[in-house]
């Protein structure tokens, strides 16, 4: 049976949120020309969660659950990114290389439910794998070993948070991101004023233009209160085999922006590493449901 295509209202709103999503890494390098990197993740989830936070209910979760996901997703995902894209790894890169969370959400899985190793995802992350390795091969001022390891670290955190929400349940995920900001604004704020020190923080706070004011509202409202609660929307109504394959589409807004907005010169190794990258996300995420298509209809006995 085939799968069922997206309205083109709702394909045009999930295009919508990739490209908020790809975009979103060259809003964040313009910001970093301005805000230290610990500095604007605090202010992307101070406005995340102030003023959304007084008017959605808390959702039907644990405070322990709310505040690793917001611990795990601020500054685990988010602060480490922010470090790595001040001056280790390229936006178009960031956007690639970030992308390996589907792996790491994965592994957590198997190893939390004992799953095995299916031989499509062993080649799947072999093919991202070899992308990253052509990465390290060809490191230099736009891609370092250090930006690369970051965002792996960053990576990995955002599949932990995943899994963090994927034990919360079927909640309100735009409400559920709101409040866990409770808990990634703090450590952010403190982790800012311990390793940048009060007068860089100051300094970049007052040193920040229209346009650095508009990135951060970018990374708060666009990013995260559009982004999530779209998606989630999306998901609500259509088969996750439907929607999920179009995130692939987010390295592809990524590097295309920034080679528009900000001139990154897309090389012929930049690409190899893309195709490797996004052959494996591609295999990894097309796979089960070209197997489901191919499963013969059993008919139920009359």
């Amino acid at each position: 049976m085939s799968r069922p295509a997206l309205p083109l209202l709702h394909a045009l709103l999930a295009l919508a949120v990739v490209a908020v999503w790809g975009t979103n890494f060259v809003i964040i390098r313009l910001g970093l020309d301005d805000l230290p990197p610990l500095t604007f993740a605090a202010l992307r989830f101070t406005f995340a969660l102030i003023p959304a936070v007084f008017f959605l209910k808390r959702p039907a979760v644990s405070w322990g659950n709310l505040a690793l996901y917001g611990v795990l997703i601020g500054v685990g995902q988010f602060g480490v990114l922010y470090i790595a894209m001040q001056n280790s790894i390229s936006p178009g890169l960031a956007s690639l290389v970030v992308q390996t969370q589907v792996f790491f959400t994965i592994g957590l899985s198997m190893w939390l439910t004992r799953e095995r190793v299916r031989g499509f995802q062993l080649v799947a992350l072999g093919l991202a794998a070899a992308g990253l390795a052509w990465l390290m091969a060809h490191a230099n001022a736009e891609v370092t070993a250090l930006g690369i390891g970051l965002v792996l670290i960053a990576a990995l955190s955002w599949a932990g948070g995943n899994t963090v929400a994927r034990a919360a349940g079927p909640v309100n995920m735009l409400a559920y991101v709101v409040w866990a900001s409770l808990f990634s604004a703090p450590p952010l704020i403190a982790l800012a004023l311990l390793v940048e020190g009060w007068p860089a923080v100051s300094q970049g706070i007052v040193a920040a233009d229209a346009g650095t004011w508009a990135a951060v509202l970018w990374q708060s409202v666009g990013n995260t209160l559009f982004g999530y609660a779209a998606w989630a929307w999306l998901l609500a109504r259509h088969p996750a085999a439907t929607v999920a394959p179009l995130s692939l589409l987010v390295p592809v807004f990524g590097m295309a922006a920034s080679a528009i907005w900000l001139g990154e010169a897309l090389t012929w190794w930049k690409l190899v590493a893309a195709v490797l990258v996004l052959s494996g996300l591609a295999l990894n995420t097309l796979w089960p449901a070209w197997e489901r298509r191919r499963a013969p209809v059993v008919s139920e006995p009359v």
